[in-house]
């Protein structure tokens, strides 16, 4: 006999990181990761740290030439590394 208020697993580990308050660190760091899938090995030689504050992500890059490429594409950057995670984690990117 099967009880009727059963839910499936994701459901309950969604809702206890939510409620952990580890949602949001686990997503900024699924986000990081990311850069480097997102944006293919070639950026990656160039790139240095990675982190985000105030849900801005900070990138150092090793190439002004590439840097100033990147600054031009910002929001759809955003909008494809918020789309790999699958949540709203960044609103902005600066390039240092």
């Amino acid at each position: 006999m099967r009880k009727s208020n059963t839910e499936p697993l994701s459901n309950i580990i969604h809702r206890f990181l939510r409620e952990e308050g580890l949602e949001t660190p686990l997503n900024q760091h699924r986000l990081i990761r990311s850069w480097q899938e997102v944006m293919g090995q070639g950026i990656m030689r160039y790139t240095g740290d990675i982190f985000i504050t105030n849900q801005t992500l900070h990138v150092q890059i090793r190439s002004s030439v590439l840097k100033q490429d990147l600054m031009m594409s910002r929001g759809n950057l955003v909008q494809k590394l918020n789309e790999h995670v699958g949540a709203q984690v960044i609103t902005d990117i600066q390039f240092h």
